[in-house]
Formats: C-alpha cells, structure tokens, sequence
C-alpha cells in the first residue's frame, strides 16, 4: 500500500505539471503565491514534484539507468564501464569537452530544449519552500514539506557540484524577479558546501526517522547518507565518522546475506540495508531501462541494445568466489545458440563482461524493468566509516573488522591488517571492495577515484587515453551556459 501511494502521488504531479510527452512537472514561479498553495494537497503536490527529476526517467530523470543518468555516465569514466560509442566511449577515455552535450546536458540541457537541464529544479525547489512558508497549511505539514524539500534540493546540488564543481545557486529574491535579468556567478567551494550541508542538516532534523515514512520517501537516514558522500567529497573524515555513528545509532538498518537478491524484483523493498531506492513501475512514474541497455540483443528470454558493457579488467579485479562478481556475466548462450564467452566475445562482450546488476523481471514485455533503483546502501556507511577511522588515526583493526563485514558477506576471505598497515594501501584496500560493492548503482566510485587522487591515473593505466589530465576531474559547462553568464559564469578549467 505504501508504494502504491507515492506512486499515486507521482502520477497526480506528472498529469498536473504538463499534458506534453515530456511530462515536465508544473513550474512553480508561474503560480500566484496568493491562491497557491491552499490546502495540504497542494502542499503535497509540490514535495512531490520536488520528487520529479530525482526519478528514473530518460526524459528527465537524472537517476536514469540510461545514458541520461548519472550512474551510467560517471560510471563510464571508470574501469567499471566501456563501450564504442558516445558517452561510453568519450567518457571511458576522459575525452569530453563543452560541445559533448552528453555531459553538459546534466547541468542547463540540450541546444534543443535550453533550460532543461538540472540546475533550474534546485531554483524550482527554493520557490517551492518559500510557498510553503507563506502558505497557511499547518506548522507541522510546513515542517514536513519543506524537510523533503530541502533533501531533494540538498541531493540534486550535491550531484551536480560532484559532476562540475560548485554551480549557482540563485538566490530567492533573484528568483522572485524572473522578468529583471540578472546573471549569476558560480558560488566558491566554500559556498557550495555549506549550501549542500545547511539544507542536509535541516532537513535531517525534521525528517521522520527511518521505518516511519512510505517506501520511496526521504527519512533522516537519507539526508545523513546524502552527508556522508558530502563529506567524503571534501574529506572531513572527522564529519564522516560522526555522521556514520549517527545513522548506525537509529538501530534501523543492517546488511542482508544475500547481496544478489537486493535487485530481485521486489528485494528493495522493506530490505533493512536499503537507505533509499526509487519504485520503478510500468505506468512511466519511474522505470528502470538497465536490461535494455546492458543485454545483446540475442540474450535469453529478451535482449537489449548492448548500449554499454564492463572491462576485462574489471572483471578480473575480483576475487574468484566473491559473489559480486556473478553479476558480470562473462557467458551466455545467445539465441542463435551459439556461446559467447572471452574467446569467442562477438560483438558483445570483446570489451568486457555484461554488466547486468539487476535480476530477470518475468513480466519484461516492453524496454523496461519494473526492479527498483538501489541508490544508497548501509554497506557504504560501513566502509565510509572504514575510511574515515584510517584516514583519521591510520589503519586499526576496527577499520579493517569494518572492511571484512562487507567481504564476509560476499564471500570471500577477511583481510590481515597487516597486510595493509599503511595508509596508501587501506585506501587502495578501500577503493577496490567500493567499486566491487557499488558498481552501476549511483556512480559513486568516479568520486572515490577522484578523492584519493586515482582517477586520471587509473584511466592511463586502463586506456592510456592521450586526452586524460587532471582538468578532468569536473566536467564542462556548455559554451551556452558561459555565455549566458555573461563574463560572471567562469568555465572549469581546461575547457576554454
């Protein structure tokens, strides 16, 4: 019952924001705040809608398991995933640059539909909160509301300062005066992090606590994780660790034994591992389109387009019987009943293994899975907190005891910590079981890499990429989101 409503509530915001294929949610800045919002339906609707880009969805949704997700690009830029053409191909050798919409795309859209890009939600969602704070709805319903709210702004500002670096923020009262035009410049890092931390925090405080809200829905373990990923960006191990303390004291989640069977078609759900997954269904609110990107065409019951595949290297980065590893599939019998496998790749897999991840939907009929998106896991808080204790004292046997929670589950061996008793080799201990644990679900280890100074380096070593240096640590900004600052709006470095 409880996914059935948020994915009521989901379709009332795509039917109310737009009567157009796209399904653009309503915009916010075109309502009378003096009519709107009036009631806690109102209310509703617009937390939801703040729900809207933070979805599963090609058009616009930047959790897209697509090539218009971010899992799939960042991801790309890795050893985890390759291909032939496009992003898979340009971001598998740091090869991008401001015409590689593909990229710039996340942050202001595409030439054809400028403005539709993820910058202008975070502005929709400040205009939300202000109209929830002048409307007349209950203090409590207030509080609710605008606690989402802020997580949902609080997210989607993180992943894009991941992605390019601190980006503006328009301010309410700039916002407020959409006919005065008023070009902004990017915030500092300090700015920008204190930005993402003041609306996670917030939002953290009055959130429900985990368990007491509907699947799908944002609770303080979100918003905590969501701290978490912030802090590891900037390395403040010290924030890392408290705040891992904090979601391990709610008592709420735990890891599961079967780490496979978290991408059954209903393993998501009510998994106490789960921090946060998106409901992914038929009806268009949310959908997972990984299978029809991952799977030949000739796979067994019903293929794909074979969009992306992993690297030989990756696969070979796992130990033999860590189950993580049977979800790279390295062998199939096609439909033509020949067996592809390393020596005898095809087309398919001459790059590397499927990467399926997610397990069979029987009642697959169309392009697309109805098997929940996983974003965030508890076993990140485990090896976050892992890291942080190293990174603070130097590795210790609760660090690695840490470690081995997440390798005893995939059934592999425990570490020795005196194997990797210094600090170069615990990180690089926890970089290899981050990309083996997280891998194609929210992108993450481009930013692992990135933190501990791997990510240029590791792609030489992959590809031996001519176009790899350290610009590439941040994408770039289209030449027409510069352009429109009008000399404020800086481009990142080495993109000019």
């Amino acid at each position: 019952m409880k996914m059935k409503k948020i994915l009521f509530f989901l379709m009332i915001v795509m039917l109310f924001g737009s009567c157009t294929k796209d399904l653009n949610p309503v915009d916010y800045s075109d309502i009378n705040p003096s009519i709107f919002p009036q009631s806690e339906a109102d209310v509703e609707a617009m937390v939801y809608a703040c729900y809207y880009p933070l979805r599963g969805s090609w058009w616009d949704g930047i959790n897209s398991t697509s090539e218009r997700g971010i899992m799939f690009v960042l991801d790309a830029t890795t050893e985890i995933l390759s291909g032939k053409f496009s992003v898979q191909q340009y971001g598998h050798l740091l090869n991008y640059g401001p015409e590689d919409e593909d990229v710039t795309y996340f942050y202001d859209g595409n030439a054809s539909t400028p403005g539709s890009g993820f910058y202008n939600k975070i502005s929709r969602m400040t205009l939300a909160i202000s109209l929830i704070e002048e409307s007349k709805v209950s203090d409590e319903i207030k509080k609710k509301a605008i606690a989402e709210i802020r997580c949902a702004r609080g997210m989607l500002a993180y992943n894009l300062f991941d992605m390019f670096g601190p980006i503006v923020i328009a301010p309410l009262e700039v916002l407020q005066k959409p006919m005065v035009e008023k070009p902004l410049a990017r915030l500092s890092n300090e700015e920008m992090v204190k930005f993402i931390e003041d609306d996670l925090n917030a939002a953290a405080a009055d959130l429900p606590l985990p368990g007491e809200t509907e699947y799908g829905r944002f609770d303080k373990g979100v918003a905590k994780m969501l701290l978490i990923r912030l802090y590891l960006h900037e390395k403040q191990w010290d924030k890392v660790l408290s705040t891992c303390n904090d979601i391990q004291g709610y008592n709420y989640y735990s890891l599961v034994p079967d780490y496979v069977g978290m991408w059954d078609l209903n393993g998501a759900q009510n998994c106490p591992e789960v921090i946060w997954a998106i409901p992914c269904n038929y009806e268009g609110t949310s959908e997972n389109q990984w299978q029809l990107m991952a799977l030949p065409s000739n796979y067994a019951p019903m293929g794909g387009w074979a969009t992306v595949q992993s690297t030989w290297h990756f696969y070979d980065s796992f130990e033999e019987n860590d189950v993580r590893k049977t979800m790279l599939i390295a062998e199939y019998t096609g439909t033509d009943g020949n067996v592809y496998n390393r020596s005898n790749p095809g087309d398919n897999i001459d790059l590397g293994p499927i990467p399926l991840k997610i397990n069979p939907d029987d009642q697959r009929s169309t392009s697309l899975s109805t098997v929940d998106i996983i974003i965030y896991r508890y076993a990140d808080v485990i090896l976050s907190k892992a890291e942080a204790i190293a990174n603070l004292s130097g590795p210790n046997q609760e660090a690695m005891d840490l470690v081995n929670q997440i390798r005893h589950r995939a059934g592999i061996p425990d570490k020795k910590l005196a194997d990797y008793s210094t600090l170069d080799k615990f990180n690089d201990l926890i970089l290899l079981e981050r990309s083996h644990e997280y891998w194609c679900e929210n992108g993450q280890y481009r930013a692992d890499l990135i933190r501990h100074g791997k990510f240029v380096s590791r792609c030489i070593e992959q590809t031996g990429s001519p176009y790899a240096n350290d610009n590439k640590v941040v994408f770039p900004f289209s030449r027409r989101a510069v352009s429109e600052g009008k000399g404020l709006f800086i481009q990142n470095p080495g993109y000019n």
